[in-house]
């Protein structure tokens, strides 16, 4: 029996000796045939010998690996719930994820075996290796389970992920993915975009995020396209790349289209099968986008979070320059709201919190009701970003509303300053925190990169041309790089405590 959500075994049918993925630093690769009969065999064992059913969890401490997309087809086999551990966590990090996960097996690479503390592991039953797992998924060896797996009944609401979030504040939360999700997101993402089983990218996100798994590489399987990994982001590697696999699609944040621009490689590499790059994270800088559009590569933007989609809005690439800043319009199966403070739906052109519905939704957090509960205002999720809205229905992203402070009783949202700062020709990149003044409760403290030499007197000059003065930063810091996280975004947190 094969239930709807096994992908790998529609496709081994459709397209069996297509590639599906491949390992960059191993050159190993599945075909879908191969991928669908390594992925029963895998079934299989997990269910027999360690009595994985629907619903347990598996942790996985690894970096991208082939492993990781049969342990996702086993998933959609067997209907386990796929928990994948950010392995640059501390040790107490990565404990409390497992302790709050309760998974049945634990698999990691031996390389991050120092991670897991003895605590942590006696309370997982079964443990296992990654390299015993890559002998075991050897799709060259066959064996009399590959041909068959009973595949488990499950429902769209049944989850496939928990990812955790940063954790920014408190302690992180588990947000629940679903089957239906996964295939609604995917459709978001094909109308978006236009995927199809020619389409190609070079995965390099990080498997713990749902960018790894969720921009690209699902919708892309969904549709019998083809995805390369690699394990870590190497600008050069990724342009070598782009070239010989003949990537049609490719997905960063700005600052990794930023240093693979900045690269000599760059003004010479082969962008023709590129039909476009897709940004998110952080705004792209005027320069940067111009850059790419001089090599002929439309720049898609768009926006999305861990518990909904991921790919929720776009911004068209005809609209990239005319548009800069906006996250475009909402992707077709998604439905936004834009609320005030008391909960009021504005006017035609609005300001305020933006909600979000659709059947890309989470149903909530693991094991979390209070934040499950928080999440949502009458069946809206709240995403806790403030948005403006303008006369043609194109959305911008005026903060986090967590990141807002207030100045002299105003409030001030630091995307728009630094929105403000990126349009200066000058400037790489930027970010605004609020700090503590006696005058004014809070003041605006910008860090920047520079491209090229400008005075912080014409850079201060350039912000009271363009915003409010209780919007203009009281200090300019000018640093060679800004703190980033994990998936590249600017790490304001630790802004907040820089020391110069």
């Amino acid at each position: 029996m094969i239930n709807q959500f096994d992908w790998a075994s529609k496709w081994a049918v459709y397209s069996p000796q297509k590639e599906a993925f491949k390992e960059y630093e191993t050159k190993r690769s599945f075909t879908f045939d191969a991928l669908n009969r390594v992925g029963n065999r895998l079934s299989k064992q997990l269910t027999n010998k360690y009595g994985i059913k629907k619903g347990d969890r598996v942790a996985i401490l690894a970096e991208n690996c082939l492993e990781y997309l049969v342990l996702f087809v086993v998933a959609q086999k067997t209907g386990c719930i796929m928990v994948p551990i950010n392995y640059r966590l501390a040790v107490a990090e990565v404990d409390y994820l497992l302790e709050n996960a309760d998974p049945k097996l634990l698999i990691f690479e031996s390389k991050f075996a120092s991670k897991l503390s003895h605590a942590a592991c006696r309370k997982i039953p079964f443990h296992m290796p990654l390299e015993d797992l890559t002998k075991f998924c050897d799709p060259c060896v066959s064996s009399p389970d590959d041909h068959f797996f009973k595949n488990e009944r499950l429902t769209g609401d049944d989850p496939i992920f928990i990812l955790y979030t940063s954790g920014t504040t408190g302690f992180p939360k588990g947000a629940l993915y679903t089957h239906k999700m996964l295939f609604w997101n995917s459709m978001n993402t094909a109308l978006s975009l236009t995927l199809n089983a020619a389409s190609c990218t070079v995965n390099c996100l990080p498997p713990f995020h749902t960018g790894g798994w969720n921009v690209l590489t699902t919708p892309l399987f969904h549709h019998g396209g083809y995805s390369c990994l690699m394990k870590s982001f190497d600008a050069r590697k990724v342009l070598e790349l782009i070239e010989r696999e003949q990537v049609t699609i490719f997905m960063g944040v700005p600052t990794m289209l930023k240093m693979m621009a900045d690269l000599p490689e760059f003004d010479t590499a082969d962008f023709r099968t590129l039909c476009y790059v897709i940004v998110g994270g952080e705004p792209m800088p005027l320069h940067l986008i111009d850059k790419w559009h001089q090599k002929q590569v439309p720049v898609r933007q768009g926006y999305g979070m861990t518990e909904v989609g991921p790919n929720l809005t776009s911004l068209h690439q005809k609209d990239a320059i005319r548009k800069m800043g906006s996250i475009g319009l909402p992707n077709f199966y998604v439905e936004t709201k834009i609320v005030d403070d008391s909960n009021t739906v504005g006017s035609p052109v609005r300001t305020g919190e933006l909600l979000l519905r659709g059947p890309m939704v989470t149903p909530g957090y693991w094991k979390d009701q209070e934040a499950t509960e928080s999440a949502f205002s009458s069946g809206w999720f709240k995403t806790g970003d403030r948005v403006l809205q303008d006369e043609e229905g194109y959305l911008f992203v005026v903060d986090r509303i967590k990141n807002m402070y207030i100045s002299g009783g105003e409030n001030v949202y630091p995307a728009e300053v630094e929105r403000v700062l990126l349009a200066h020709p000058n400037v790489n990149e930027a970010a605004v925190v609020g700090v503590p003044d006696e005058d004014w409760g809070e003041v605006g403290k910008a860090y920047i990169v520079l491209n090229k030499s400008v005075s912080t007197v014409d850079l201060l000059t350039h912000c009271r041309s363009n915003l409010a003065k209780f919007k203009v930063p009281k200090s300019l810091v000018i640093l060679d790089s800004l703190p980033k996280s994990d998936t590249g975004k600017i790490n304001r947190r630790a802004l907040k405590h820089y020391e110069i």
